[in-house]
């Protein structure tokens, strides 16, 4: 029986790309964070967090996904669906300057939050 060397490497390399891409799917932190916002600032709310949002996504290669909705029948409930490369990216974003600036920026606008940790029922599942 011939060996198709080539057909062996390429067989290879796709499996060795898929363990890698199971591995960093495995790390991946992904959590909701569920938020109360007082009405009478949601408007500045909403802004400040747009501008967090824009600047994390744009500046930090760990963070994968920053999606905010807002409940239709109740707009100060706001849910924030949050992927990160890794715990470490993770660290890394709340010490940024975006970040910080949010945070105390939007200090006494938020009247509750609760940080979900969830499993992905579909890992690796993409966002387009």
């Amino acid at each position: 029986m011939k060996i198709n060397y080539k057909h062996s490497i390429i067989i290879t390399l796709m499996l060795l790309s898929f363990e890698i891409a199971s591995a960093q799917e495995k790390t991946q932190l992904v959590r909701l964070a569920k938020l109360q916002i007082d009405p009478a600032q949601l408007e500045n709310y909403r802004a400040i967090l747009k501008e967090e949002i824009e600047a994390s996504v744009r500046l930090e290669p760990g963070v994968l996904t920053l999606y905010a909705v807002a409940e239709k029948d109740k707009p100060t409930h706001i849910t924030i669906l949050e992927i990160y490369a890794n715990t470490d990216a993770y660290k890394a974003h709340l010490l940024t300057p975006h970040f910080i600036k949010y945070k105390t920026g939007t200090a006494d606008m938020v009247k509750a939050l609760e940080l979900v940790e969830t499993d992905p029922l579909i890992p690796g599942m993409k966002i387009k």
